[in-house]
This record gives C-alpha cells, structure tokens and sequence, in this order.
C-alpha cells in the first residue's frame, strides 16, 4: 500500500478471464517474492504451473504425435478434431450426471451452480459493470486444477465486464457478498473449440469453478456512500471542514512550539488508514516503523491535511474520493473506486 498520488486505471479490454485474474494474482506474487527460502505461496504456484505444464503436454500429445510421424495438415486437423469431439463428449455426459444432483441448479444456458455458503441477508450484490474481488479455484471436470487465486494467497481483483468467459458474466451476478458458489460451466460458455492456447484448457472442455465473492463495489456506488459518510460526519461535534471537503478532527495536540510543514516538506508520520465501514487497509503502527515522505508527492487529503498540523499533533482526518484516490481507486485493491477513507495521522517530525 502506497500513499503515492499515482492512480493508474485498470486496462478494460481484457482478452480472457484467465488473463486477468493471473495479471491480478501475479502482480500480488511478485511484489511478495524475494530471495532466500521459498515461501508457502512460491510452491504453491511451482504446482500450479507444474500441473499446467502437464496439462498443456497431454492436450498437445495427439498433435505432437501426428508432428513426429510426419503426419500431414490433413491428419492433424483429423486428430486435433477427434480430441475436441472427446473432450465434448465427455464434457456433455459430465455436465448431464451433475445436473442430477438436488443441489444443482441448470441454468436456460446451460450454466450449472450449487451454492456452497451463503453470505449475510442484505450483502451487496454484484452487477455487471462492479470491480469485483473474489477468491476461486478452476478445476477440469477430472479433477486437475488449473489456476487458483487460493494457492497464490492473494484474492482476484478484475471488473465484471465483456472480455470476461460468458459462464462468469452470467454467474457471478447471481451472487452476494460472503456468497461461495461452485459453477460447472459448459464449454461453450467457456474457452469453446478453441481452449485456451497451448493449454492448460483444451478444446471444448467444461470448467468447474469453486467461486467466493469477497467484494463488489462500483464507482457509482462507492460515491454514494461516500457523499452519505461524509455529509453525517460534518454534523459531529469537533469536526471540522476545509474549503476542498477535507474534514478533519483533533485528537490530541503537540507542545504547540512544534513546527509546520509546507508543501515541500519531508515529514515523518506514524498513521492507520480505514474505509468508513472499518476495514484497516494500511498502518505504520501494524509495521512498527513510520513513515518518512514528501508531501508534495501524496494523495491531495494528505497534502493539505498535514499542512494544518504540527508536530507533536495527532489528527483524524476524513477524505472525500476526489482528494485521495478518485475513480481508479488503487490496483487490485484495497481502496475500491471513489472511496472515502479515514486517516488517524500522528506528526513526528518535519525535515
């Protein structure tokens, strides 16, 4: 988590739904990769990729067979057909036996889920369009796992939007937040005859998707909660508003000799960051250590905040969407699009 005023928006034109969630849960890897011992995640991910290796080689084997024997185009196309005839095959008496279970709910499409856990009555739901944080697990219909935002230990961030497989815009909508579906999904609401290249998912094979919805937010939304916050908020006593929406509060102050700081300042803070329904998403205190940086190069809430404070003070501040991260919000998370966020911020030093 930074506090740099840098707000890049996440790319909309997604290929496929596999390369989005792996852009979200491999960026998360690599930050927490170094060197040294592996960590559980690292060889949680080695066997991920292991299997997809093994995966994408038994796709590819009646090709490369064909290849190595000098088989022509024609046989090829022959051989390669015959696999996507198999796997649909298979794929179609998988998707028929499950559709029997009670638990099962079939879908005109021919979507399939079973609700695993159902979260809080009330909770936001998902609609198309939401930047939605999940948790999940893609599986064949044998078994084999191809890819698992569980296994990396860092959950998906993606919006629900075309470029997205077909199976997850149609049933992550009929989820809430705290809702664990699993969703068999048919091949053609999936990668279809093409798969996916050079695997790890073949032609025409159903997808099983073990699916926790942990977050659903949307910039529309978000400001709407965000204007509500933070119009009740200036009505308490001790809060104070700024000419730019800034609203803050005074918990303690310094020796009041402490000094200032200017736009050009380096400071050094100790600070908790909250969403207004709680959730801490950063602190200098949980790390042990503050915060050493310039002023001039943080979210605007922060620019102007400090600048009311001396040293020694101890300041609550309360930061409308437009002064911390707008519409963008952070990628991959924590802070959603047009948040509001809470601030406790304590001046140590000013250089």
């Amino acid at each position: 988590m930074t506090l740099m005023n840098i707000n890049p928006k996440m790319k909309p034109n997604l290929r496929t739904f596999r390369n989005s969630v792996l852009v979200a849960g491999f960026s998360v890897f690599l930050m927490a990769c170094g060197g040294g011992e592996k960590t559980d995640a690292q060889k949680a991910e080695e066997a991920i990729n292991a299997a997809q290796k093994a995966i994408e080689a038994k796709s590819s084997e009646v090709q490369s067979g064909a290849v190595a024997s000098g088989a022509t185009n024609s046989e090829q196309a022959q051989l390669s057909s015959k696999l996507a005839a198999d796997n649909l095959k298979q794929s179609e008496d998988y998707l028929k036996e499950n559709a029997t279970k009670a638990e099962v709910v079939v879908l005109p499409s021919g979507l399939q889920y079973e609700i695993v856990a159902d979260g809080a009555e009330g909770g936001e739901t998902a609609a198309l369009g939401d930047l939605v944080d999940v948790h999940y697990t893609g599986t064949l219909i044998d078994g084999t796992v191809f890819d698992s935002s569980r296994s990396r230990g860092a959950a998906a961030r993606f919006p629900l939007q075309e470029g997205l497989i077909a199976g997850w815009l149609e049933g992550v909508p009929l989820m809430k937040v705290g809702d664990r579906f699993i969703f068999t999904i048919p091949a053609n609401l999936a990668y279809g005859e093409d798969g996916t290249p050079n695997g790890p998912i073949g032609p025409n094979q159903a997808l099983i998707f073990d699916v926790e919805l942990l977050g659903a937010t949307s910039a529309s939304k978000n400001l709407v909660k965000a204007n509500k916050f933070l119009a009740e908020n200036r009505k308490k006593d001790g809060i104070q508003t700024t000419e730019s929406g800034l609203q803050y509060e005074v918990i303690s102050k310094g020796s009041g000799e402490g000094v200032s700081p200017q736009v050009t300042s380096t400071v050094k803070v100790d600070y908790r960051g909250t969403l207004v329904n709680g959730t801490e998403f950063d602190s200098s205190y949980a790390r042990g250590t503050p915060a050493e940086f310039g002023l001039s190069g943080v979210i605007p809430g922060w620019t102007e905040g400090l600048q009311l404070m001396s040293v020694g003070d101890k300041f609550r501040f309360f930061i409308p969407p437009a002064l911390a991260y707008g519409e963008s919000g952070t990628r991959g998370g924590p802070i959603g699009p047009n948040e509001a966020l809470i601030f406790e911020v304590e001046l140590l030093e000013v250089k």
